[in-house]
């Protein structure tokens, strides 16, 4: 899989974001009972393949063909299965999940109602939807990033779709934000290079692979000492609050009783 920068990826992505990914992972296991759970925008699968259980079964999406593919090499034999399709447009039948995971996807969309409506749709009539997306303020400049919420927005519209929505934040200790703040010290020095904005004149395929491009240098050159374990960042220096503010990381949301 291509490092682009935005799909995470053991010994390139910092360890401050894989341990972030994870926490929120972590976050949706803690709230699963059994039955039929589907991961949209699985990726690799590393993450999806831990909500497999005796009495549940998994089933990823990634709009990637080769990527689908290769989860399903990768982690099969752990009892996972993965499908190559749109989360704006998922083929599976209505009500055919208990569970469904969206884990930082619907900032990817242009129109994020389209996939709120097709996971409520998805989602059977008592079952459990789990959405996880940056708090808007908090969050780094990124042309993958095409909406980005804040969590009276979020709950707004997640509330179109279902009738119960419970917003909270997952957020970092000390430690862990200090990475972060870093880094967006950092990019905001880079920023300072383009101050009267141009890159966003650019055709929105040049600003793609200037930032992917930006991202792969940062990673691999200046990033040594935050990848591959190296920050001690982990899972364990996030948690969950309902306590958000402008600096919170991430907004995490549970979502019942769908509307679809």
């Amino acid at each position: 899989m291509k490092l682009t920068g935005e799909r995470p990826m053991q010994g390139e992505t910092p360890d401050s974001l894989l341990a972030l990914h994870a926490a929120g992972y972590r976050e949706v296991r803690a709230r699963l009972g059994p039955g039929r759970l589907l991961d949209v925008g699985c990726g690799l699968g590393y993450e999806s393949v831990g909500f497999t259980a005796p009495d549940r079964s998994v089933v990823g999406v990634d709009y990637d063909p080769a990527t689908a593919a290769a989860a399903v090499a990768v982690h099969g034999s752990a009892g996972m299965e993965a499908i190559c399709g749109d989360g704006s447009r998922i083929g599976v039948r209505d009500g055919a999940f208990d569970h469904v995971c969206s884990s930082h996807l619907i900032e990817h969309f242009v129109d994020p109602e389209l996939h709120v409506r097709e996971v409520s749709r998805v989602l059977a009539d008592d079952g459990v939807a789990f959405f996880l997306t940056p708090n808007a303020p908090a969050d780094f400049e990124n042309p993958y990033h095409v909406y980005l919420f804040t969590p009276e927005d979020l709950r707004a519209t997640l509330g179109r779709h279902f009738a119960e929505v419970e917003i909270h934040g997952l957020d970092a200790n000390e430690f862990a934000k200090a990475d972060f703040d870093q880094r967006r010290a950092m990019a905001d020095k880079l920023l300072r290079l383009d101050p009267l904005g141009l890159r966003h004149r650019l055709p929105r395929g040049a600003f793609v692979w200037l930032h992917a491009t930006g991202r792969r240098l940062a990673y691999r050159y200046t990033s040594s000492s935050q990848t591959g374990g190296e920050s001690g960042i982990t899972a364990d220096d996030f948690a969950l609050t309902d306590s958000i503010d402008p600096t919170t990381l991430v907004l995490f949301a549970v979502c019942r009783r769908p509307l679809d």
